[in-house]
């Protein structure tokens, strides 16, 4: 089955406004029935890389048995890191990269490492706001829930 995970993480200026991550899972049933699950956690402060990880590991950790999973983010930081093995370089390397410069967030990135494992996924990058399908529910529905004022569900573990 296929599942398609969108993914935000909505950085805003405002402390004590809206902002955090979100991630929607939508997949469709053998009987044809679309289903959406929605995570969202308001007023998570962090960086937005954080975030976009963050709302990543909600959505892969929200399935309970192996799935074809296609991730959309609109975040280069975490599209790249998947796509082009820089996490295999990293671990090689001790958590490395360039000229021995330190990664950051080694502890969500092991993380979403782990909860990535059983499934088949492919992470693909969406530019947010150029027309296309795909971005616009990216857009629509992950950014709407990383903009929730409201506890939807929050199945992030403290980080």
């Amino acid at each position: 089955m296929l599942v398609k995970i969108f993914t935000d993480g909505a950085a805003r200026g405002n402390p004590e406004g809206p902002g955090g991550y979100g991630a929607v899972l939508q997949y469709v049933d053998t009987a044809g029935t679309l289903h959406e699950r929605e995570f969202s956690q308001g007023y998570k402060k962090t960086t937005n890389n954080r975030m976009e990880l963050m709302a990543a590991i909600v959505g892969l950790e929200a399935l309970n048995r192996p799935c074809e999973v296609e991730l959309y983010s609109d975040s280069k930081y975490l599209t790249d890191a998947f796509n082009r093995h820089w996490i295999d370089g990293w671990i090689r390397r001790g958590w490395k990269r360039g000229k021995n410069e330190p990664v950051k967030n080694v502890d969500l990135w092991q993380r979403l490492l782990a909860a990535a494992k059983p499934h088949e996924i492919r992470f693909i990058w969406v530019k947010g706001h150029d027309g296309h399908p795909e971005n616009e529910r990216c857009d629509a529905l992950a950014t709407s829930a990383a903009d929730g004022t409201d506890l939807i569900e929050d199945v992030i573990r403290q980080v």
